[in-house]
């Protein structure tokens, strides 16, 4: 798997929302769009053009995984966030560096749209926007990987975690491995232009301890006018005696994340070695 993370920090003194995700990406989708569109028309619909625009690509496209995820904190003090771009997705980073200087500093974040002088952009943890001057990295692109393999773990679910169930989110302890396993695998799949598919190995490792419970979470949607309920599991299991198999697409979860709405900073995980 191919990536490659932008992060963002802006220090203000104004309290920031509790959820910035429906916020950063709303902002980041507008100034995105006036970034990349060459329509006269700006109406996506029939545009000739959308095969190759990144907006259409990560906001307009239907019934797909998109090639990025927002990793964000809940209750954070100021803006700091971070944005994770997947395989091919990853050849357009300048589009997207463009769209945040100017979604930062030009078209503004919140109601008041408020703008900001300073900040810092990094790409891969490289600062890239010194002296007001922009300098991308000529190779950006990583490659996702596993130095250790731990057998007994402690999964903590840092932002909520939307995974259904017989066509119905989870919202009680009912969470399996193979809930998480099947889910980061066919995001997988799809992330890297494959037809999802159930995990092909044998999937071992027991729940020896469970504390979950359901957060609630609301957005606001500009477009369709309602409130969205955007809430999910949260908390931590502890498994152990993970096989390499299991173990290794659960520490994928860690970047490419886990279940519904990823985009919004949802289905974020950690994972710590307690052998």
């Amino acid at each position: 798997m191919n990536y490659t993370k932008i992060s963002v920090v802006i220090k203000t003194d104004e309290k920031v929302p509790y959820f910035i995700g429906s916020q950063v990406r709303g902002a980041l989708g507008y100034a995105l769009k006036d970034v990349t569109c060459i329509n006269p028309s700006y109406i996506c619909e029939d545009c000739f053009a959308k095969n190759n625009c990144l907006y259409w690509e990560f906001y307009e496209r239907k019934n797909i995984v998109h090639k990025y995820r927002l990793d964000i904190e809940l209750d954070k003090d100021f803006y700091d966030f971070n944005i994770f771009i997947f395989d091919d997705a990853t050849q357009k980073l300048p589009y997207l560096i463009s769209a945040l200087m100017m979604m930062i500093g030009k078209n503004g974040l919140g109601k008041d749209r408020k703008t900001y002088k300073k900040f810092d952009i990094y790409v891969n943890d490289q600062l890239i926007n010194r002296d007001e001057n922009i300098e991308i990295p000529t190779n950006a692109l990583k490659t996702f990987q596993i130095d250790k393999i731990c057998q007994d773990i402690r999964l903590q679910f840092l932002t909520p975690l939307r995974i259904k169930k017989a066509n119905k989110f989870i919202k009680n302890g009912d969470l399996q491995i193979k809930d998480l396993v099947n889910s980061i695998y066919q995001r997988q799949m799809q992330l890297t232009g494959q037809k999802p598919k159930r995990f092909p190995y044998e999937i071992e490792g027991s729940i020896v301890k469970k504390e979950l419970a359901f957060k609630e979470l609301t957005r606001m949607s500009n477009r369709q006018k309602t409130t969205m309920n955007m809430g999910g599991l949260m908390g931590s299991l502890e498994i152990k005696d993970l096989n390499e198999k299991t173990y290794n697409v659960l520490k994928l979860g860690e970047l490419i994340g886990v279940g519904k709405q990823t985009v919004f900073g949802l289905g974020k995980i950690k994972i710590e070695d307690i052998s």
